[in-house]
């Protein structure tokens, strides 16, 4: 079965400290990507969760399963409604960061979806989601 992942990057004119902060604490995340309303300002690390409760009782928890400082965050997804059960980390959203320059290339990585019978959906709306993210972390980093 092929792989169904999305890869993407960018490079950004800030230095990786800035980054980091734009991908670790909720304050920013909230300008890139959805946060459950009541979810608190803190700084996400390795255990942190972010669960989403659906009206039909479903839930997507995605939780984090690496942050090594200044250089990548992991975070795996679950959704209670998949017909699998993948296991901790093989479905996941990654954000990895290196030195370019004087500035930062940040590179995405999303998936393996090929683990989902809908799979090819969920890549077409990560490979979606990644293509915004990406412009907003950059301009979060660059502009704080």
């Amino acid at each position: 079965m092929a792989t169904l992942i999305v890869t993407d990057e960018i490079i950004i004119h800030a230095p990786l400290s800035k980054v980091w902060d734009v991908l670790i604490k909720s304050k920013y995340i909230r300008e890139w990507d959805d946060l459950p309303d009541d979810f608190p300002e803190e700084v996400l690390d390795v255990g942190s969760e972010i669960i989403w409760d659906f009206p039909d009782g479903s839930f997507s928890k995605n939780t984090v399963v690496k942050a090594e400082e200044g250089k990548e965050m992991q975070i795996a997804l679950y959704v209670s409604n998949w017909e699998v059960t993948p296991k901790l980390g093989e479905i996941i959203y990654s954000f990895e960061i290196l030195m370019h320059g004087d500035g930062t290339r940040l590179r995405l990585r999303h998936g393996d979806f090929s683990l989902l019978s809908n799979g090819e959906d969920y890549q077409e709306a990560s490979a979606k989601f990644s293509a915004i993210a990406k412009r907003k972390i950059k301009q979060l980093a660059e502009n704080r």
